[in-house]
């Protein structure tokens, strides 16, 4: 059974694979969500994208009732209680944490709409999972896998053979290279916390080994086993995400269950760096999907979101990506290409089946691009659909964009207000372009420069 038409690169085994589901009648994956201390910035952008556009696949191949997709919430994490005292700090802390956990939390499922992301099948959050979580703690003791020693309940890397089989790299070379405290209570330099103790003001919840909470390793292993089973078919997440925290959850999980593997093909995105440098706010080129959406902090202007969208797929997932203003307007020119193509036919018909098998062939979505040079109406429209690039084509379609061109108005005004001419007639000229023309006048009250515009 299954599809033998798909073939995905499997982290676990080093080679591109023909994919054969546990059960086709219910294809499971699992991908590793945010952290919500801070809105996501564009690198939290890309698995999200990349994941997306494989949950579409499956769902053409198998059937939108047969897949499921869990994307998690790690709504409890030290991360959090740093920015909570941070930015409430005159109020309790676990009331200050529900407000940055539901704040953070609102603004990534807005940012994710926006670029053309389905919503998951299931999205757990980590505080809903702590019983799933302290069971499987106390199965891991029982097993002789974890221990308790200084306040902790710590994983003991060197009670199973299989640590090391994900990430591909020996227990010796990982404690020498990895940077790991090497505190007196552990065992081994590279054993993990499964559950800590917490402070009087600190989120805990009762368990055997006192008022705690637990290690961010444990949460997706008990998540994924509640919603998907000891075994399922993929588990997606970034390349850093390799060592340790799927190392460290492979290993847990095949502990427990006395399996020899957590899912049978692990996937990765490559790294995102942004005009040829490391993304960090000592650089200043931190940009979150929020401000790159909404704000003219990236190229002078704000962004589509399926405009991000593309920018990302037209990188091969596994390859580092280069973010830059140059990509973006590459992806946007191929946009309005495609949406005039489409015109007003509809996304009711069947997709291309050549850019489906492109696709299976490991996401290679840069094949699927030159497809989709020549395709036209209503095929391209049910491709796009099936892209995820609904949005933009109906956007691009609609009489006029009014928001875009309100968004490029108030950029073009803050331009003129610095005195920054080239960028102010950039956008004038790109208006203009697409029909549409600008006219400057003064507020008779203020005296303030306005702008009106009219198409040509």
């Amino acid at each position: 059974m299954g599809n033998p038409r798909l073939k995905l690169y499997n982290t676990l085994t080093r080679q591109k694979d023909a994919f054969q589901p546990i059960d086709p009648d219910n294809v499971r994956m699992y991908v590793c969500g945010p952290t919500v201390y801070d809105y996501a910035h564009i690198g939290n952008a890309r698995p999200a994208i990349v994941f997306d556009l494989l949950f579409r696949l499956l769902r053409h191949l198998y059937g939108a009732k047969h897949v499921t997709y869990v994307r998690n919430i790690t709504d409890v994490d030290d991360k959090i209680n740093v920015r909570a005292a941070r930015d409430y700090p005159d109020m309790p802390l676990n009331e200050a944490i529900a407000l940055v956990t539901a704040r953070t939390t609102e603004q990534y499922h807005l940012d994710v709409h926006r670029l053309g992301c389905l919503e998951p099948t299931i999205e757990p959050r980590a505080t809903d999972n702590i019983a799933q979580m302290q069971q499987m703690i106390s199965t891991l003791i029982d097993k002789g896998h974890a221990y308790q020693a200084g306040g902790e309940v710590l994983f003991d890397v060197k009670s199973t053979a299989q640590y090391g089989a994900l990430s591909h790299r020996k227990l010796e070379d990982q404690q020498a290279g990895a940077r790991v405290a090497v505190e007196s209570h552990k065992k081994n330099p590279g054993d993990f916390v499964l559950w800590k103790l917490s402070s009087n003001n600190e989120p805990g919840w009762d368990s055997p080994w006192g008022i705690g909470r637990p290690g961010w390793h444990i949460e997706c292993s008990a998540m994924s086993e509640r919603y998907l089973g000891e075994v399922f078919d993929i588990h997606g997440g970034g390349l850093d995400l390799i060592f340790p925290h799927h190392e460290n959850e492979n290993a847990q999980s095949c502990c427990t269950h006395g399996t020899s593997q957590m899912a049978n093909v692990w996937m990765h995105n490559g790294y995102l760096q942004v005009e040829g440098q490391k993304m960090s706010k000592s650089l200043g080129n931190f940009i979150t999907i929020n401000a790159l959406l909404d704000e003219d902090k990236f190229g002078g202007r704000s962004w589509p979101g399926e405009v991000l969208r593309l920018a990302m797929l037209m990188t091969h997932y596994r390859e580092p990506i280069d973010f830059s203003k140059r990509k973006l307007e590459e992806a946007e020119t191929l946009l309005e290409k495609f949406a005039r193509k489409v015109g007003d036919a509809s996304a009711d018909g069947t997709a291309d089946q050549q850019i489906v098998e492109v696709l299976c062939d490991d996401l290679n979505f840069s094949a699927a691009m030159a497809r989709l040079s020549v395709l036209e109406g209503p095929q391209l429209a049910a491709t796009m659909h099936l892209l995820g690039f609904d949005e933009y084509r109906k956007a691009k379609n609609a009489d006029v964009d009014e928001v875009m061109i309100a968004e490029r108005i108030a950029a073009r005004l803050a331009f003129l207000e610095q005195k920054n001419w080239s960028e102010a007639d950039a956008i004038r000229d790109d208006l203009l372009e697409k029909g549409i023309q600008l006219k400057d006048g003064k507020d008779p009250d203020t005296g303030a420069r306005t702008t009106t515009w009219e198409m040509k």
